[in-house]
């Protein structure tokens, strides 16, 4: 009687699948991987989801290495931008985020780690002089902030010869650069330094809906 009850259950049932390692593991690979197909895969081929909206272009030159230095400074660590269609948030940043204004942006900067505020809407709120006291000393414009200075932008002058090619490999991915802006790259950034690439960056967040 006891050898006929330790016998493993016959045929494709719930109790086999739960005491087989093996065909659980199959099986919610094979549910999460039709489920993922399902889920992701039209949003491939959905216009809100991969066409800018109005008033969302390539970044222009600056922009685009001030992108690259809000990067390398990780200030994504600290403040997304990702505004979530709910009241308190709209009441506060403005307008939620869409899609289609992150079609250009690869890393997308969402997330949802906030030690500082969202800064998707940042662009426009404040004067180019305010960022640039703030990003020196936050404490000159806000004295209960926590975030650290970054004085060494001011000094530092952007690498002017590289955004030629970072736009030119941005194309590869459907930027649409043009000829005469890629030619022209080079010599609208030269001269121009980390901090003011970063405030040109941070003054468009957010600028074509609000």
């Amino acid at each position: 009687m006891s050898s006929n009850n330790n016998k493993a259950p016959g045929g494709f049932t719930h109790e086999r699948v739960e005491t087989s390692n093996f065909l659980l593991i199959v099986l919610t690979f094979l549910v999460i991987s039709v489920g993922g197909l399902v889920e992701i895969l039209p949003l491939f081929f959905q216009k809100s989801t991969t066409q800018p909206i109005e008033g969302v272009k390539p970044y222009e030159p600056l922009r685009l290495l001030g992108r690259d230095i809000y990067v390398r400074e990780g200030c994504y660590n600290c403040h997304s931008q990702m505004i979530r269609p709910f009241r308190a948030e709209t009441l506060r940043y403005g307008h939620y985020s869409v899609a289609g204004e992150f079609v250009y942006d690869r890393p997308f900067q969402w997330g949802s780690k906030r030690t500082g505020p969202d800064l998707h809407r940042v662009g426009g709120k404040y004067s180019d002089e305010w960022h640039r006291i703030h990003l020196n000393n936050p404490r000159d414009v806000v004295p209960e902030s926590n975030m650290p200075e970054y004085p060494w932008l001011e000094k530092n002058l952007v690498n002017h010869t590289v955004v030629e090619q970072r736009m030119r490999g941005l194309n590869k991915l459907s930027y649409h650069y043009s000829e005469e802006e890629i030619a022209g790259a080079e010599a609208a950034v030269k001269g121009k330094t980390e901090m003011e690439a970063l405030i040109a960056y941070l003054q468009g967040l957010g600028t074509a809906l609000r």
